[in-house]
């Protein structure tokens, strides 16, 4: 192991101990991975993200007290530097929207094998949205279905929408459609790296915490197409 590596800081939020329990002894054999503390329901969970300021939050969707989507949107307000892993065992698509839009980085179904999940981890610290392949069919098809829409709404009137350059619509574009960063990369011609910053100004301007919730703003306020 390099010991110059950053250790990505875990917390696992989950209101099933046992599962809880099994996800912290995957991590705890994950090289570069800190669990730095667990939480049974999403009160708990914005409270020991204020404690301990995890990197990446691993978060269960439905439980008690608090829901994980309506603890991802106060997190993501008090820790914004936090990013939001979700598990979830249902494949209904309107939790899928609803967290992307709260803010979440990734989107797993709960029947992935262990070692996805500390991927996903990897994934969404290095600035990735994650979804798994059922997840990210869905998000694409209401892209396509909202695109398609003659009744789709205007955007509001009056509203100053962002100004985004060519680029960056070309790049939100192909974030819609689903693409990952070698791959926009690979067909712009330019680096990972260039593609990464130029994300990171299309989010700082839209005022969005993920690519797949800045996609979706993107469709709805009729800024891209992403069917072209």
């Amino acid at each position: 192991m390099n010991v110059t590596a950053e250790v990505i800081r875990v917390l696992i939020v989950d209101d099933h101990a046992l599962y809880r329990r099994g996800l912290l002894t995957v991590l705890e054999v994950e090289d570069g991975i800190e669990v730095v503390g667990e939480a049974a329901d999403g009160i708990e969970a914005v409270d020991q993200a204020e404690e301990t300021l995890p990197d990446v939050i691993v978060m269960d969707v439905s439980m008690p007290k608090r829901g994980g989507i309506d603890a991802c949107r106060v997190i993501k307000q008090r820790v914004p530097s936090a990013r939001i892993l979700m598990l979830t065992s249902s494949d209904d698509e309107a939790n899928l929207f609803e967290a992307v839009r709260a803010g979440a980085n990734g989107y797993l179904l709960k029947d992935v094998p262990p070692e996805e999940v500390a991927a996903g981890i990897r994934g969404v610290h290095q600035g990735q949205s994650l979804l798994s392949p059922m997840m990210a069919s869905k998000l694409l098809l209401e892209f396509a279905q909202i695109s398609q829409r003659d009744t789709l709404p205007a955007p509001t009137p009056g509203l100053e929408l962002p100004r985004l350059t060519d680029r960056e619509l070309g790049i939100l574009r192909l974030v819609a459609r689903g693409r990952l960063n070698r791959e926009i990369a690979a067909e712009l011609f330019i680096s990972e790296n260039t593609v990464r910053n130029h994300i990171r100004n299309i989010l700082d301007k839209l005022q969005m915490h993920s690519r797949m919730e800045a996609a979706m703003y993107a469709v709805r306020q009729r800024l891209i197409d992403p069917g072209e």
